[in-house]
């Protein structure tokens, strides 16, 4: 079971820290047997492939359509590229692989935190340019939290970036109730804050509450039952709020998420990750 104090997720190791992300390309899904899509068939899997997050289902034949099923797939470099071909319509998948890749595979922690700043920046200002967008605000979101990972939380939480990451969670589960991961994501910032600055300061400084993390994550859980990296940031969440005696319960979530079978490419990572969190 890995340690609470997590860093940013990824299942490579540290490497050149001065590459450069526009010119060198991304390191490719490391499977061969990970689920695959195309452009037809991840149609009618789109409610499971998207059961975190609710998102408009493409045109079929479309150029998002085979973006998507790219992302899928995890071919994350093309679909990020065909994302940001299509301009605002394919922001969220532009920002969705770009991020999901920095967190699982990026071995270059400097070109990491480059790829968050990048999807922190286009999202954010497509939500400035539209307030209620979700998917620019979750994502936005997400890179915020992966990121101040990256330069630690508490330099993260000195420089504003942790009301940032909280305030566009919220609004997301107030515009989507149903958004699970949304629900995921702010459980997962109650918990750290807590961790790192203690229950008191994190109550009267950020709001944050064990009682609401717990809640937070039932609910994700509950919307979202086969997300293996809820379980693992659940497991984390015990740890951090509860310590040592709930060593047993974070090692069973983490139990379950390695024995869920993959959906797609992102899935089949979630549940590598636990495989390995379970050997360490």
């Amino acid at each position: 079971m890995p340690h609470h104090d997590f860093k940013p997720l990824s299942l490579m190791s540290a490497g050149a820290p001065n590459a450069n992300a526009d010119t060198e390309h991304w390191t490719p899904l490391p499977w061969a047997d990970s689920p695959r899509y195309d452009a037809r068939s991840v149609l009618p899997h789109w409610p499971r492939l998207h059961a975190g997050h609710e998102l408009p289902l493409p045109a079929e034949g479309s150029a998002l359509a085979e973006g998507w099923a790219l992302y899928h797939s995890g071919e994350f470099e093309r679909a990020a590229a065909i994302g940001l071909q299509q301009g605002a319509e394919g922001m969220a998948l532009a920002n969705q692989a770009t991020a999901i890749y920095a967190n699982y595979l990026e071995p270059r922690e400097s070109i990491r935190l480059a790829m968050f700043r990048q999807v922190i920046e286009r999202a954010g200002a497509q939500a400035a340019a539209e307030p209620d967008n979700c998917q620019a605000l979750y994502w936005q979101s997400y890179a915020l939290g992966r990121y101040s990972q990256g330069i630690s939380v508490a330099r993260a939480l000195a420089q504003g970036l942790g009301s940032k990451l909280k305030g566009a969670l919220e609004r997301v589960i107030e515009l989507q109730p149903r958004h699970a991961d949304a629900h995921l994501a702010l459980a997962s910032f109650h918990a750290e804050v807590i961790d790192k600055v203690g229950a008191l300061v994190g109550r009267m400084t950020y709001g944050v509450r064990s009682e609401t993390s717990i809640e937070l994550f039932e609910r994700g859980l509950e919307l979202h039952p086969h997300s293996a990296a809820g379980m693992m940031e659940y497991a984390r969440a015990q740890l951090m709020l509860h310590g040592e005696s709930r060593m047993g319960e974070a090692t069973r979530l983490y139990e379950k998420a390695a024995e869920l079978k993959p959906a797609d490419a992102r899935e089949r990572l979630d549940v590598e990750l636990a495989r390995a969190g379970l050997r360490d």
